[in-house]
């Protein structure tokens, strides 16, 4: 796995990846909650950190309109 946003709070679950570096955070509109977008640290890439931050963004509000919670680690793309 190279990239996976965590929610604060649950930094055990940052396990899965080797050497994870905090790439930046998003906080859900819909109920504040924040997530850490985390990438191997060899793998690591500003871009694809924005493009999956927009990703997050759509799948929290879809979490939100279809009355789920969010899970504290969700995958994220390349």
């Amino acid at each position: 796995m190279r990239a996976v946003a965590i929610k604060k709070g649950q930094t055990q679950k940052k396990a899965t990846i080797d050497s994870p570096i905090e790439m930046g955070t998003l906080r859900c509109d819909g109920c504040g909650e924040e997530f850490v977008i985390y990438h191997d640290s060899q793998l690591r890439d500003k871009a694809s950190a924005e493009r999956q931050a927009h990703w997050l963004e759509k799948v929290l509000a879809e979490e939100h309109e279809r009355e789920r919670k969010h899970p504290d680690r969700i995958e994220l793309p390349e």
